[in-house]
């Protein structure tokens, strides 16, 4: 008899830990959907960069996506047409409510304020990152977006 109650006994504990896993793995999964929709309606704050270029005249390109890959390809984000600038040159992505910028093994190397940048780095509004002799400033919102006037030339200006 006692040994029919406990066959009866473990049946029902196993019952109730399964139970217990399924409610667990359940409350998980909903809290996953619910990380993945509020990380889904978030938004990137937009960049702008300031691309100086040596000889040439300023430009600013506006950016929202997350990356940005700078570079001489045409394929790149942020295309520069530079002998000095490699072909993917460097990165710009938005991760950890930050911009990081990192060099993508560039032969000139890219510079962070004039400092040599080796691991992906934090930036912040008008920070200088040189890629080889272009210099690209960047402004992020809650800036003006737009750099100062007498930084671009007229033509510049109109466009």
């Amino acid at each position: 008899m006692s040994g029919i109650l406990f066959l009866v006994l473990r049946i029902l504990l196993t019952a109730g830990l399964y139970a217990f896993l399924v409610w667990a793995f359940l409350l998980l999964w909903q809290d996953i959907r619910q990380q993945a929709a509020l990380l889904a309606l978030r938004k990137v704050p937009p960049l702008s960069l300031v691309i100086q270029r040596e000889g040439g005249p300023a430009q600013i390109r506006h950016f929202n996506q997350p990356e940005i890959t700078i570079g001489r390809d045409p394929a790149c984000e942020c295309p520069i047409k530079e002998d000095t600038v490699s072909a993917r040159h460097a990165r710009l992505s938005y991760h950890h409510n930050q911009w990081w910028v990192e060099d993508l093994h560039s032969t000139n190397g890219t510079l962070l304020n004039n400092e040599p940048v080796s691991t992906p780095t934090v930036i912040i509004s008008n920070d200088e990152i040189n890629c080889g002799k272009a210099k690209l400033t960047v402004l992020m919102a809650g800036d003006n977006l737009m750099p100062p006037t007498q930084q671009l030339p007229a033509e510049e200006k109109s466009a």
